[in-house]
């Protein structure tokens, strides 16, 4: 008589959890975004969950690479850039993810309630997020960031209490943080920059200024490393001039007052 067994060798497979599938350090770096985008402040208010809102991305270094606004709320805008990549800032190859290291967050709950195209609320974000950008100019030894579009320009204001926190763990750091590893990511970053700008042609004079920015933030890191190589001390900042390079970062060259439409940098 013929065995009416099942076989033994039937094995029984599932596909695994999207959240499985990306690498353990790109993993490790959204469960420290998730977790600093769930800190409460002292009222139990979830710091990224305002609807209006300023934010600025920082580097290995602590330097200040990018600064943003939102009114669609800071935890949905923050995703799209450092996960979903859903903004033309990482589609465009302006901002490497990679980079990043730190986040700060400045909400204005003051806002709350008003609408997307309320003209008062809209000018209190767009001076808030000039004076975050003015603050980052200052703090960066370059004196320059990698805004595609230099946001409208505005009167100094006060900006309220911001969170600020690391996104990497020190293993992380350790493994991307190397100098080598950070020139030639760098060096592949500014590549692809170029390869949009030679394939689409027609691109923002502003791509073309973080193009400059770029090399010149390539340029220092790898001149810092051949400095240590050879056991000098680390090179000035203030050997490359920025402004000689690019012009003013203050205001956009051929639109001072921001008043064309940033569609750039538009939420998708």
């Amino acid at each position: 008589m013929s065995s009416q067994g099942k076989s033994s060798h039937t094995t029984t497979t599932r596909a695994p959890r999207k959240s499985d599938l990306p690498a353990d350090d790109v993993r490790d770096f959204r469960l420290r975004l998730k977790e600093v985008l769930d800190e409460k402040d002292t009222e139990g208010r979830a710091w990224s969950s305002s609807k209006w809102g300023v934010y600025a991305f920082y580097d290995y270094d602590g330097e200040p690479i990018y600064v943003g606004q939102t009114n669609e709320q800071l935890r949905v805008r923050v995703q799209r850039h450092l996960t979903n990549q859903r903004t033309d800032a990482v589609a465009m190859r302006i901002l490497d993810v990679f980079e990043v290291a730190e986040i700060e967050l400045w909400p204005l709950w003051d806002l709350a309630g008003h609408g997307a195209k309320d003209p008062v609320a809209r000018t209190t974000l767009d001076a808030a997020e000039y004076t975050a950008y003015l603050d980052a100019i200052a703090n960066s030894r370059f004196k320059a960031i990698l805004n595609e579009k230099i946001p409208p320009v505005s009167p100094r204001t006060t900006l309220p209490p911001s969170l600020r926190r690391s996104l990497i763990d020190e293993k992380t750091r350790a493994e991307r943080g190397h100098a080598d590893i950070r020139i030639a990511r760098r060096a592949e970053t500014i590549a692809r920059l170029a390869a949009v700008a030679r394939e689409r042609g027609e691109v923002s004079e502003g791509l073309r200024r973080v193009l400059v920015i770029q090399a010149v933030r390539l340029a220092y890191l790898s001149a810092e490393r051949l400095a240590v190589v050879e056991g000098r001390p680390t090179p000035d900042p203030s050997a490359i001039n920025v402004e000689r390079l690019v012009g003013s970062v203050l205001s956009e060259h051929s639109d001072p007052h921001g008043l064309e439409e940033d569609s750039n940098d538009a939420s998708v």
